[in-house]
């Protein structure tokens, strides 16, 4: 069964952090063989601060996990965490 993250985002206000870790994230990316949005994005019907839903597609719930617990990860998230307000949750699952 394959693995995601779901992040509910606030808007960026640091669009030089949110641009770094873009540009860390692409060979993390690669590595656990994570495609961003594989299918349409949840529609967000309720919400406090949230403005973005991005869910993040892994082989597995193991690469989920491997990859936020990786140190480049570790390192890409200190700039995410810069960019926006966020939570990210992991589960495992079929998303049609």
């Amino acid at each position: 069964m394959k693995g995601y993250w779901l992040i509910l985002g606030t808007s960026v206000t640091d669009q030089s952090a949110q641009d770094e870790y873009g540009r860390l994230w692409a060979p993390i990316a690669q590595k656990y063989q994570a495609r961003l949005n594989p299918t349409n994005a949840p529609l967000q019907k309720e919400s406090r601060d949230t403005s973005r839903v991005i869910v993040v597609e892994f082989p597995s719930l193991e690469a989920a996990r491997n990859c936020y617990d990786d140190p480049a990860y570790q390192e890409a998230l200190t700039f995410a965490l810069k960019a926006s307000r966020r939570d990210l949750l992991i589960f495992e699952g079929e998303i049609a």
